[in-house]
């Protein structure tokens, strides 16, 4: 027995060197040290002995198992460390290598046209004005002329959060709430989202409006002419034509909307514009009705007001085609601005 016990040990230093996986080791010490390995079997036969030889064969057995398990634990480790520097060197990262730029951000299209329109009224002494997104009825459509019967709820596809709560369609319940605060002389501007119960290439159920108001004594068509003048000139271009075209709205009397020269064609008639024209907003004198709402002498004081979407001015500025690009947050449409 004791000569079978050296020579698996042999064995067992012999193989090992040529063992280089975890499982294959592991194999290895299941042979000879399981429970029905080689050297666990002749353990158990120590017992059948003569009682003189039981010690001796005991020691050398204890010996060899001890053996093995220590030969097996080492070459475990050493092939354990050599698949460890193999992973640290498959993952590792060349430091001295010259890394990826950060892509630059830019700013949105629509954020762009927002602040160029707003530097352009501050230069015409503007300020801006803002005023919630979920609105009240009477803000949204009883103070600016248009009663609960009134035809003209028609032309607006409302989001109604209660009977008297609504998503504002417009940014024009600013207007009442700034004048119900402010005696004249008001001049504000209203940048901000509004809601309509629309969705297509040109519509989304939410946009950008730009609102306008100027209320004071002895302001009259031709002041409103001359703001929109100058900010168009601004916006596209001194070269640029616009054209007043009469209109209606609840809220302004008389009422007119504007249109400027195709920035496509210059005029002359294309696929976009169809008659060398474009409607970009719409505008008029205050209606004296408004003023009852917030305690103005409609005698004292006129005014005017206006409207235009951010996105179809950003539309005809950078010739999109398609409202909904600018809410997909696709990189390559965003990197063009």
């Amino acid at each position: 027995m004791k000569a079978q016990l050296e020579a698996w040990q042999y064995e067992v230093e012999t193989a090992l060197p040529a063992l280089d996986e975890s499982k294959s080791i592991d194999q290895l010490r299941v042979k000879y040290l399981g429970k029905r390995g080689l050297i666990t079997l002749a353990v158990r036969e120590i017992g059948k002995l003569p009682p003189a030889e039981r010690p001796l064969m005991g020691k050398v057995a204890n010996d060899v198992k001890a053996m093995i398990e220590q030969l097996i634990d080492a070459r475990l480790g050493e092939v354990q460390s050599q698949q460890l520097q193999k992973t640290l060197l498959s993952q590792a990262l060349d430091v001295t290598l010259p890394s990826r730029l950060p892509e630059r951000g830019h700013k949105h299209p629509l954020t762009q046209v927002l602040e160029d329109v707003e530097e352009i009224f501050h230069g015409l002494g503007f300020r801006v004005a803002e005023g919630p997104e979920a609105e009240l009825d009477y803000y949204n459509f009883e103070a600016l002329n248009i009663p609960r019967d009134h035809p003209a709820r028609d032309m607006q596809d409302t989001f109604y959060i209660s009977d008297d709560v609504v998503l504002r369609t417009h940014t024009s319940p600013v207007q009442i709430r700034v004048m119900e605060k402010q005696p004249p002389p008001v001049r504000i501007i209203v940048p901000g989202k509004v809601y309509r119960c629309d969705a297509d290439v040109r519509h989304s159920p939410m946009f950008h409006q730009i609102e306008g108001l100027m209320v004071d004594r002895a302001i009259s068509l031709g002041d409103l002419k001359g703001v929109l003048e100058v900010f168009i000139q601004q916006f596209f271009g001194p070269s640029v034509k616009m054209r007043f075209r009469p209109s209606y709205f609840p809220f302004t009397e008389p009422s007119a909307e504007v249109d400027i020269q195709c920035v496509k064609c210059q005029g002359s008639g294309c696929q976009l514009c169809g008659s060398g024209w474009l409607e970009i907003l719409g505008s008029g004198m205050v209606n004296p009705a408004l003023y009852s709402f917030v305690g103005y002498d409609p005698e004292a004081y006129t005014g005017f007001a206006f409207g235009m979407g951010a996105e179809r001015l950003a539309m005809l500025k950078y010739g999109i085609d398609d409202i909904r690009l600018f809410y997909e947050n696709d990189l390559r449409f965003l990197q063009q601005f």
